[in-house]
């Protein structure tokens, strides 16, 4: 079985300043990172821990509190409004609170290319044709150098650490190395610059990773070199190197050319998950739900049983490959042949939850949710009157039927809408909506496997390119609601540095697929659990070609479709215990070591 491990580091640094451009600056990963330990960071270091990040004004009204200025803190931000650079401090509107300094550079910006000099001439960072992108989170981190030099000033006895989040919060960490601050320097990478283009461009580097020069391959892609420039001088200069996973640690070696001192994995607050017993009764609320957006999607052409559908997803950006959007559809498609060969009597609808760019939802889509709904609503508005039919046919011992239930009015009025709802030589829609290109390559790969939702597939799917907003006008479900509606979610990833969704479905309480070159796939692996129920399975992609790989993964697609309730459910608890192994409550340990190694 597995455990727990309760490992407990004391702080020995008297502050800690952790640094992100994500900073009540939601734009990727690292928000989610630095959101959900925030409370276990405060709990470590109360007041002693701030995070530093950008000033935007229409993003900092919903979360950021402005406060007043602590008095040590006053001559400081007197000081540096005279160079242009002007600081808020307050509190990020999360769990625990954390105090934050968030950084206003606008009136700064003249400084960038006396900034971009200095980093060349003093650690050799070639941004000569670096754009906005680049120059915009330099110049912004550089100010933090210069407000954490100004701020050890007022500390001189104190031991500070300094915590870095990716390249671009960088050119604060070279700024205490140039001015030599005695401030402890922690640097994170959470996927190198080279790296992600890389995979983001279809390349699966790892078979390869031992022939690539990150140098050569970085000045091809397009304001990449800068980048990795910068990145690979931070690797150097810091006091600690750390990055999110194992697989990561082995691409930051490579590409950065230091090995990382401290792994420093993502984790979750499992405080804000229910427990189990009121997962199981979300579960049945939002599978519900689910089912009835099923029912709209198909019954109008054809049924199937719905207490035998599987709802199988995957969900995240759209980078084809890199996320095994390929491998998965591939898979869909195999496993299609395979359940109409053996005539399965379970059917298997696929989400595709990827956003892409669209012009409208499928007009048939949202007249066959206006009948449904409107279906619905009659035969809401009738069931009181059938309850007491049925209860008045019970008592007198008489047989039931629809006649003894409904009025004939009732009846008839059913039967024009169901008439309504039924749509004749047409198949479902493989998407919810149609695309501003005509070249789309999901659906694309969709239709080489034959998957056309055609009533003999007992694999249908579903092509959802918006953002899960929980009030889309389709199924209404947040991201939260989609998983735990479902019965698994797919991850094939190549390239993922760490991958929360497959640990937010096991908080959930939601099985699913990741890999080994996963981040959080490799965590997993290091785990006991139960052969017959993992809870998370784990698809094999390291060193196997991508046919081996979609047949594995078919394999495993298919095994579940075969699972009993109750298999599902002990599935469910196993994955509900591997994501409490990756709380917050132990993994911010890994945070506090690395933050110790550095006052050394």
């Amino acid at each position: 079985m597995i455990k727990e491990n309760t490992k407990q580091v004391t702080p020995e640094a008297d502050k800690v300043f952790e640094v992100s451009f994500e900073v009540c600056n939601k734009v990727g990963g690292i928000y989610r990172v630095l959101e959900s330990k925030s409370n276990r960071m405060v709990s470590s270091y109360d007041k002693d821990y701030f995070l530093i990040g950008p000033y935007y004004k229409e993003k900092a009204r919903d979360e950021f509190r402005e406060e007043a200025v602590p008095s040590k803190m006053k001559a400081v931000f007197q000081e540096l409004e005279q160079e242009g650079i002007r600081c808020h401090y307050g509190k990020w509107l999360v769990k625990g609170k954390p105090q934050v300094i968030l950084i206003d550079f606008k009136d700064y910006f003249y400084k960038i290319n006396d900034i971009k000099k200095e980093l060349w001439d003093l650690f050799e960072v070639d941004s000569l044709n670096a754009g906005y992108d680049f120059d915009e989170p330099v110049c912004w981190s550089y100010a933090v150098g210069k407000l954490l030099e100004k701020l050890k000033e007022k500390h001189k006895k104190e031991k500070v650490v300094a915590h870095f989040h990716e390249w671009l919060s960088g050119a604060g960490l070279l700024y205490l190395k140039k001015e030599k601050v005695e401030i402890g320097t922690v640097f994170t990478t959470h996927a190198t610059s080279i790296g992600r283009t890389l995979a983001f461009n279809s390349v699966n580097f790892y078979p390869i990773i031992n022939d690539i020069n990150a140098d050569e391959e970085a000045r091809r892609y397009s304001g990449v070199f800068p980048k990795h420039c910068i990145e690979k001088k931070l690797a150097e200069a810091c006091d600690v190197f750390t990055t999110v996973s194992e697989i990561t640690g082995v691409e930051a070696e490579k590409f950065l050319g230091r090995k990382p001192d401290f792994i420093l994995p993502n984790g979750l607050d499992m405080e804000k998950f229910l427990s189990f017993e009121d997962i199981a009764v979300k579960h049945r609320t939002q599978r519900r739900r689910l089912r009835n957006f099923v029912a709209s999607y198909f019954f109008p052409y054809y049924n199937f049983d719905l207490e035998e559908t599987l709802f199988y997803f995957i969900i995240g950006r759209k980078e084809f490959k890199a996320k095994g959007i390929d491998v998965f559809i591939d898979s869909l498609g195999k496993l299609n042949e395979k359940m109409k060969k053996e005539k399965s009597k379970r059917t298997v609808v696929a989400f595709l939850y990827i956003p892409t760019e669209t012009k409208r939802v499928t007009p048939s889509l949202l007249e066959n949710i206006e009948h449904f709904r409107d279906l619905e609503d009659s035969f809401q508005d009738f069931l009181p009157e059938a309850e007491e039919r049925m209860f008045h046919t019970i008592l007198q011992e008489k047989r039931l039927t629809k006649k003894s239930l409904f009025s004939e009015n009732v009846l008839l009025n059913i039967e024009r809408k169901l008439q309504r709802l039924k749509r004749k030589e047409e198949t479902p829609p493989i998407s919810t909506h149609y695309f501003n290109s005509m070249e789309d390559e999901i659906m694309g790969r969709i239709k080489e496997n034959n998957l056309f939702n055609a009533e003999e597939d007992r694999v249908k799917v579903v092509y959802y390119p918006i953002y899960l907003t929980g009030h889309d006008g389709l199924s209404n479900l947040s991201y939260e609601e989609a998983l735990e509606a479902s019965h698994m979610g797919v991850f094939p990833s190549f390239y993922e540095p760490w991958g929360y969704t497959p640990l937010e479905a096991a908080a959930l309480g939601v099985s699913s697929v990741t890999t080994d070159l996963a981040g959080f796939g490799r965590f997993r692996l290091q785990l006991e659990t139960k052969k017959d129920k993992p809870g998370i399975y784990i698809l094999k992609r390291e060193n196997k070609t991508d046919g081996e790989i979609v047949d594995d993964l078919t394999g495993f697609l298919y095994k579940f479709t075969e699972t009993t309730r109750r298999e599902r459910v002990e599935n469910k608890i196993e994955a509900r215990k591997i994501a409490s192994l990756a709380d917050w409550r132990t993994f911010v340990m890994n945070y506090i070591e690395a933050h110790n190694k550095a006052l050394e």
